[in-house]
């Protein structure tokens, strides 16, 4: 006689987790952040000092520790899970360097748009480059941005957060979220940085909501801009999504340390700014938000708007929709 009930085997889905575990899950991404870069930032000039480096390796060595933390702690989160680097964005060599180079690409042709048209508009004025030294900067630069930055960062936030919140929730309010726990790592990690400072007898700098010498309300809303920009990228593409958010990442730190700290930095490249120059920067994250969306959108309609064509759920490093409708 045949069984007439559905053969859950097949048909039935395991239940979404609770939501307690998926907002401890999401705010252990940003707290595994804040630990990494608190502690690489008070430890690293310390061992820097100790064994005598300086200059370009004197400020690896804290961007090294960053990574040599956070890495391995999302790494034992998802295996607790039975979890992989996969689930939360990476993936194998050509569809990683693919991803990178959308992200690249379109911050870069955004920061070109707008950054031009601020120059012809008189906001900027550039010194002639001294080429060597310019492409030595954006080497070591991106070099040392993607260990302290960019790589741990999209991997305990656009990564781990994002996917424990997108097990349960819609791709805005993930997004929200990801964007709300981004914003909390600066101030956490300062007092992780004092905390640990004082056990290994370095220097910190103060406690706060924000980096020393930023305007709280600008810090802020650049910040979130930033956010969501960086979760669009993350959500462009198919595979390996999360460099698409690592390129966006390097490439906004990169534009920005050229063109409003190229003196300071000896970038090899100065540019004069004019009151309210600042602003052309969320203007062309903007831009290069919006671009995401767009990209995305294509990819996940190919055949048109008259037809509706499924998306990925964005498990397994696969793209989601924002907003979702």
């Amino acid at each position: 006689m045949t069984d007439p009930r559905p053969d859950s085997s097949v048909h039935s889905h395991p239940p979404p987790p609770s939501l307690s575990r998926v907002l401890g899950r999401a705010l252990g991404g940003g707290l595994i952040m804040a630990v990494a870069l608190g502690a690489g930032t008070a430890v690293g000039p310390v061992v820097a000092d100790a064994v005598g480096v300086t200059g370009f390796v004197a400020r690896l060595v804290p961007a090294v520790l960053v990574s040599a933390v956070a890495m391995p702690l999302v790494v034992f989160a998802l295996r607790r899970r039975r979890g992989s680097l996969v689930d939360i964005g990476f993936g194998a060599a050509g569809p990683s360097l693919r991803a990178l180079l959308v992200g690249t690409g379109v911050t870069a042709g955004a920061a070109a748009l707008v950054l031009g048209a601020g120059t012809v508009a008189g906001m900027l004025r550039w010194a002639h480059p001294d080429l060597p030294v310019l492409a030595g900067y954006i080497v070591t630069n991106a070099v040392i941005a993607l260990l302290l930055e960019a790589l741990p960062e999209e991997t305990t936030l656009r990564g781990h957060t994002w996917t424990s919140l997108r097990s349960r929730f819609g791709g805005t309010a993930s997004a929200l979220g990801t964007t709300a726990v981004f914003l909390a790592v600066p101030g956490l990690s300062t007092m992780v940085e004092a905390g640990a400072a004082r056990l290994v007898g370095g220097e910190a700098g103060p406690v706060g909501l924000v980096p020393e010498g930023q305007n709280p309300a600008d810090y802020l809303i650049l910040l979130t801009v930033f956010g969501l920009v960086l979760v669009a990228a993350r959500t462009t593409v198919r595979h390996a999504p999360l460099w698409a958010g690592i390129g966006a990442h390097l490439t906004f730190l990169t534009v920005n340390r050229v063109v409003f700290e190229g003196d300071r930095r000896g970038a090899g490249w100065s540019v004069e700014t004019t009151q309210g120059a600042e602003l052309l920067v969320p203007v062309y994250l903007l831009v290069a938000m919006a671009v995401f969306l767009l990209w995305r959108r294509r990819a996940a309609d190919p055949v048109g708007p008259g037809r509706k064509v499924a998306t990925a759920s964005g498990r397994h490093g696969q793209a989601v929709r924002l907003p979702v409708r």
